[in-house]
């Protein structure tokens, strides 16, 4: 790839990632307007629905206009959701409309930004371009909530103003994202149809289902900390600002010290090690009212556990799975995290409203216990090799 169509895809990719950090900020937004997290969450749901049609739509359109003209478009679509976010009133249908909108855009970049950059990478220098791809992607998602919650204490921004910036920034992603295609053109007849809907049976008979089972777990432990920080510290000395700068700088500098030394690891063994920390960051969640130093220990802890997880499972994932079944035993991956990150911020909002932080706090620590115990159910099963039906 030439440097400047790297610079542009890395770019656009940082920008639409804080196009979904900018997710964490909702409940907020909606404390300011009179709502509560159950509000946000309700918001979120929408998303749900937006992702399973994200992924159909690459799925679909990626081959006739290309991948990264399919990201571009992908990178608006956040930012038209999260603008829908920016008005001070409240409107609830256009409120779940705004977080289908955000959902389909990020479900679909999700998919069509890796494998735009799949297709314009050779084997031998793939996986460092992911390395950056992901490590840029995380930096979005992690440090724009963190800047955003400086500039509404420091500067004194609305949050609604603060959604709208962020979301003007989402539409420069897609600016680059196109001029990258063009500047590193790909013919879209290249990038091949893959069925995954017909395929769930044969993934569901293999070691494949534990993966994606543990990654919508661990989506689920992503958006309860992440999306109810604010109101997980509130009453505390801490900053939910904090938390998000300390977990987004531990992400990526541990995926850039650490992620040779995981892979040299049995994945078996470095899936257990990792969600054991991560469930250890989510039981130090639970002290922060005691001191500020906890919720310091629970970013660190946990993005080092979640940050290095995932693509250790995705990892055991392809390797479970034969060469035919690669795409869509991916493309499930990709859905059961977003079932997750979207889906429970409605169950979360919901328990935080009428059953407290203890509870929240509770039910996150009882998704990541049991993504531990799928990893150690998933050793114990004979791996079966897929069959394709006729």
């Amino acid at each position: 790839m030439r440097p400047a169509g790297a610079m542009l895809l890395l770019i656009g990719t940082l920008l639409t990632g804080a196009g979904y950090g900018a997710t964490f900020l909702l409940s907020m937004r909606f404390r300011s307007i009179g709502g509560n997290e159950f509000d946000t969450g309700i918001a979120l749901a929408g998303g749900v629905l937006g992702t399973f049609a994200g992924v159909t739509a690459v799925r679909s359109l990626a081959p006739r206009i290309g991948t990264a003209r399919m990201a571009s478009l992908s990178a608006l679509g956040v930012g038209i959701g999260l603008a829908g976010f920016s008005a001070a009133i409240r409107d609830s249908s256009l409120e779940v409309m705004a977080g289908f909108l955000l959902g389909l855009g990020w479900g679909a970049f999700y998919v069509a930004a890796p494998l735009a950059l799949s297709e314009r990478t050779h084997t031998a220098n793939r996986g460092t371009w992911f390395l950056r791809f992901g490590t840029f992607q995380m930096a979005g998602i992690g440090g724009c909530p963190a800047l955003a919650a400086y500039a509404i204490h420091f500067l004194h921004w609305s949050v609604n103003n603060a959604l709208g910036v962020i979301a003007g920034l989402c539409a420069i992603a897609s600016v680059l994202l196109e001029i990258f295609g063009r500047l590193s053109p790909h013919s879209p007849g290249e990038t091949k149809k893959a069925r995954w809907l017909g395929d769930l049976g044969a993934i569901a008979r293999t070691r494949a289902v534990y993966p994606i089972l543990m990654i919508a777990l661990g989506a689920c432990v992503f958006s309860g900390i992440m999306t109810f920080q604010m109101s997980l510290v509130q009453g505390t000395h801490a900053q939910a600002s904090t938390f998000f700068s300390l977990y987004t700088l531990t992400v990526v500098s541990m995926r850039w010290l650490l992620s040779r030394l995981v892979a040299r690891v049995p994945t078996e063994t470095a899936t257990k090690m990792l969600l054991v920390v991560m469930v250890l960051g989510i039981a130090s969640m639970f002290a922060v009212p005691v001191h500020v130093f906890f919720q310091v220990t629970a970013a660190v802890l946990f993005g080092t556990g979640y940050g290095l997880v995932y693509p250790v499972m995705q990892t055991q994932l392809v390797n479970d799975t034969e060469v035919t079944h690669h795409n869509a035993v991916l493309t499930w991956f990709v859905t059961a995290y977003f079932i997750g990150a979207f889906g429970f911020p409605t169950v979360g909002g919901w328990l935080l409203v009428h059953s407290g932080k203890g509870a929240l706090l509770t039910v996150i620590a009882a998704c990541g216990v049991a993504a531990l115990l799928l990893a150690f159910l998933r050793d114990k099963r004979r791996v079966r090799a897929l069959t394709i039906k006729a």
